[in-house]
């Protein structure tokens, strides 16, 4: 299966996308303005010391100087146990994020660097290596530990994330090779910054999306922005990976150009096309995300059950790529079809769990219930990618629906009666062009010019540029009005 990555920006904006056989799988989208700089690394130079606090402030290009520990200083060799804070105001540092700024109070700095891989965390200035504590299995931890003597022999110390009970000794020896060629260029980047000058992003998704996936069953990964292949490329030769990399520099959008945006578009919509004409509709709401399965236009070929069966099935397979695709985190509760048989209802929730095992978010289904529901909850990673891709809209304020032609009316109505009961002659209604040929059309008001307001004065003034909610009523006891050509007096 043709598995390939793509990253590319538009300003400070990174996007990304992952593909097998040109169908989009994953999709991520990381806002430059609000960018998390926890875990980024900065050249920086202390330009305050308080001996009794055992402390540090150090200016790092952020609008607040970040506070520096002694304990976040690495010991020199042969150094005491005990952490003194052995830097001078002026002097430059190479510091990392670990606590990213909030409200007043600035970041946290460490001079402990660290680099997070997918089984591993780098340390180099440790000398030993650890392994999580979310390994309980005694067998399990002894077996990792047996890997550090071979891991730390280039120097540097490691932590073996939880995931790295399962992983090849050559998985971790190659990944070991990519975090030290990652601190080199660190190290390559800190020599010739400037101070304030970011020389590592741990941060930007293209380095968390390299950092977690298997690049061995990725075939190629596309770059658009040249410093981000620049960067890429050189921490790809500093660990000896393979080069995929592959940098696009056509006259059209990478995006377009791969036919990657059309299928971005496609998110934002609540319902999802079925490949046999059935469909799916998306709902969120604050507590969860509701599917409803649907048949739609597929009527299949044989009986009731199976056709709902073969739906199902369908459905479950693009369900699981759907929450994926969106970032769908927290429960979701899927209506599908009723089916008789046990067999069938089992079936589909086992699809269902197969496809989800694919996700490297976890989840956890739950058996189907009496009413065909399904129940499962996806781990929540970040922002879900309809809610980064959208924003509420002005007019319905985020209920997804807007008034009726004839519910507008009513409101106009109700402000004119206003108008005259206030004393009001004569009223000037602008409104929406659509809700006026409504109006005069169905002769909405007739009756009322006929009747109660037969002594009065009623003027419509369309507007092609007004949303169809929008209007303004006022009065005027002027004898001479002023009005524009397209002013029309009512009936």
């Amino acid at each position: 299966m043709q598995k390939n990555m793509f990253f590319d920006y538009f300003g400070k904006d990174c996007f990304a996308a992952v593909t097998e056989e040109d169908r989009l799988v994953e999709f991520h989208l990381d806002f430059g303005e609000g960018q998390e700089i926890a875990g980024n690394i900065y050249k920086g130079r202390v330009v305050n010391v308080l001996e009794g606090m055992q402390a540090a402030f150090v200016a790092f290009g952020q609008q607040k100087n970040g506070y520096l520990y002694a304990g976040d200083i690495p010991l020199e060799a042969g150094a005491a146990e005990e952490r003194r804070l052995n830097v001078r105001v002026g002097e430059e540092v190479m510091v990392q994020v670990s606590k990213a700024p909030m409200g007043s109070k600035g970041a946290r700095l460490s001079m402990c660097l660290s680099f997070v891989g997918k089984h591993l965390i780098f340390i180099p200035s440790a000398d030993f290596c650890a392994v999580s504590r979310k390994i309980t299995d005694e067998e399990t931890r002894a077996r990792v530990m047996e890997y550090s003597s071979k891991l730390c022999a280039g120097g540097g110390g490691f932590i073996f994330r939880t995931s790295a009970q399962n992983a090849e000794l050559r998985v971790l020896k190659d990944e070991a090779k990519y975090l030290r060629g990652l601190y080199a260029t660190a190290l390559e980047a800190y020599r010739n910054a400037a101070v304030g000058d970011v020389v590592y992003r741990d941060a930007d998704l293209h380095a968390r999306l390299l950092r977690d996936f298997d690049l061995t069953a990725v075939d190629k990964i596309y770059i658009g922005d040249a410093e981000t292949f620049r960067r890429v490329e050189n921490a790809f030769r500093q660990a000896g990976r393979k080069n995929k990399l592959v940098r696009y520099a056509g006259a059209r959008e990478m995006f377009d150009f791969y036919r990657l945006e059309e299928q971005v578009y496609r998110l934002i919509s609540r319902r999802v096309e079925l490949e046999n004409g059935a469909y799916l509709v998306f709902d969120r709401t604050e507590a969860l995300t509701a599917i409803d399965v649907n048949t739609g236009k597929y009527i299949g070929a044989t009986a009731l059950e199976e056709t709902v069966f073969e739906t199902n099935i369908l459905a479950a397979r693009e369900i699981a790529r759907q929450v994926r695709l969106r970032n769908i985190g927290g429960i979701v509760v899927v209506d599908f079809i009723d089916m008789q048989s046990e067999e069938h209802r089992l079936a589909v929730v086992e699809e269902l769990e197969r496809r989800l095992r694919e996700d490297r978010a976890k989840c956890n289904v739950v058996p189907m219930t009496g009413l065909g529901l399904v129940q499962f909850t996806r781990k929540k990673v970040q922002s879900d990618n309809v809610a980064m891709l959208t924003k509420k809209c002005p007019y319905c304020k985020g209920s997804g629906m807007v008034l009726s032609d004839s519910y507008i009316a009513f409101r106009i109505q109700i402000a004119i009666k206003k108008c005259f009961a206030e004393g009001y002659e004569n009223v000037i209604v602008e409104l929406n062009a659509g809700i006026f040929a409504y109006i005069l059309t169905r002769r909405i008001f007739s009756a009322l010019a006929r009747g109660d307001w037969r002594d009065k004065r009623v003027y419509l003034i369309p507007h092609k540029t007004y949303h169809e909610e929008q209007f303004y009523v006022r009065g005027d006891n002027n004898p001479v009005l002023t009005l524009p050509d397209t002013a029309q007096l009512l009936y």
